[in-house]
């Protein structure tokens, strides 16, 4: 039995074409006045216990109603969502909390709208204040923090007693830098210990990081459940096409088995292979000298030519990326027909021991979001080994470092003072 559960769920709103609508209703029962203006529909989808899932997707697309119907601070049109475990939410930035109390005073209100009992909150206060960081602050009114100040405090409330079920709106992104890090790595030890995590955020790497699992939310929909790393190719692939391009190549997506391919076709990339003394290959070893060759072809005119590759690590983090632009390689105009080879050479590989994979992608600037004419998800994967000396360094790459001994002074020093 699921932790969260969705089914057929959503939500509209009433639009009135005039004031008087809304009125002439209630005067008038049975009289219809109003339009529906639906956010969300027919979700359906269910989050297990202890599993962490990232909701994605462009602003309005109902991502921050979704979290109100699973907490219940907004009813459903349609359909039903079971929500099982104690909850901590933290939705829209200071929500259940009131300017003219202090910081402490709204702590105690709002944990107790959690459920906790009052005495709780009190003793847990300092707790709170400790890892919200805001000092005295916290006996002054709420009117006068900032809004970063109202997130520290709001998120130290709602995760002073680890919850079952933690759902977080995007208001982590409020705070300063240092604040979110020590949220996420309070987030990450709750996962550590089973929690039910569910939270939107527009930051890739905190969902990659952070998530088993991924929705896109779209036009009201889920328009893709999978891993964190489909569900963002994808998503980049939504944002740099119109929406009729978007609604067929959602169909081309799924069709593909979660694998991305997005862009108008003017330019076709045919192949990506991983080259090595001139000979493709399919692993490699930390330091060899290789090259990622891509040969693509044209099928319309094209007089502005970028070609670009992006290297993964297996969990979609991503590695390194740049294009010809950025290389300052300038690949001739395109006529139908013509075709195209090039390789990006990497000498002395640094990559660490483990499986990569490589996105390739033609478009006309720097960046793939404009005039995007094919852009190819893992076209090609490949193995790295570890040399045959034991591995001497942790992480994704091997940098050129070496260690010296510097001599310390402090004897020097000590001879000074006598």
């Amino acid at each position: 039995m699921g932790a969260i559960v969705a089914e057929n769920l959503g939500k509209a709103f009433k639009r009135y074409p005039s004031r008087w609508g809304r009125l002439l209703e209630w005067l008038r029962p049975g009289a219809v006045r109003h339009e529906q203006r639906w956010v969300l529909r027919g979700l359906d989808f269910t989050v297990q216990p202890g599993e962490t899932v990232g909701i994605v997707g462009r602003n309005g697309a109902g991502k921050s109603t979704l979290l109100k119907l699973l907490t219940g601070t907004m009813l459903p049109t349609q359909g039903h969502s079971a929500v099982r475990g104690r909850v901590a939410a933290l939705l829209e930035l200071g929500m259940g909390f009131h300017g003219d109390f202090t910081g402490a005073q709204n702590a105690v209100m709002a944990g107790q709208l959690m459920g906790l009992a009052q005495a709780d909150v009190i003793a847990r206060l300092p707790e709170i204040a400790e890892f919200a960081e805001i000092g005295r602050a916290l006996d002054e009114p709420l009117r006068t923090y900032s809004s970063g100040m109202q997130m520290r405090l709001a998120f130290s409330v709602a995760t002073a007693v680890q919850p079952e079920i933690l759902i977080v709106d995007e208001a982590l992104s409020v705070g300063d830098a240092y604040f979110q890090h020590k949220c996420f790595r309070r987030i990450r030890e709750f996962k550590r210990q089973g929690v039910t995590l569910l939270f939107v955020s527009h930051d890739p790497l905190a969902v990659k990081s952070l998530c088993d699992r991924a929705l896109l939310i779209e036009g009201g929909r889920i328009a893709l459940d999978g891993t964190p790393d489909q569900v963002l190719d994808y998503y980049n692939a939504v944002i740099a096409l119109d929406e009729a391009q978007a609604a067929k190549h959602e169909q081309h997506v799924r069709s593909a088995a979660g694998l991305t391919r997005s862009g108008d076709g003017r330019l076709r990339i045919e192949q990506v292979e991983l080259v090595r003394c001139g000979r493709p290959v399919e692993s490699m070893t930390t330091g060899d000298s290789v090259a990622v060759r891509a040969r693509f072809a044209a099928r319309a005119a094209v007089d502005d030519v970028t070609a670009g590759f992006l290297i993964r690590d297996r969990v979609g983090n991503e590695i390194f990326g740049t294009n010809t632009r950025l290389l300052g390689a300038v690949i001739e105009p395109m006529r139908p027909g013509d075709v195209r080879t090039i390789d990006f050479q990497l000498d002395a590989c640094p990559l660490a021991a483990g499986t990569y994979n490589v996105s390739v992608a033609l478009h006309s600037t720097e960046r793939h979001l404009e005039d995007n004419y094919d852009w190819w998800d893992h076209a090609l994967t490949f193995e790295v080994r570890s040399p045959e000396v034991e591995q001497d360094f942790s992480g994704v790459v091997r940098l050129p470092v070496t260690a010296v001994l510097v001599e310390a002074e402090r004897h020097s020093s000590l001879s000074a003072a006598k």
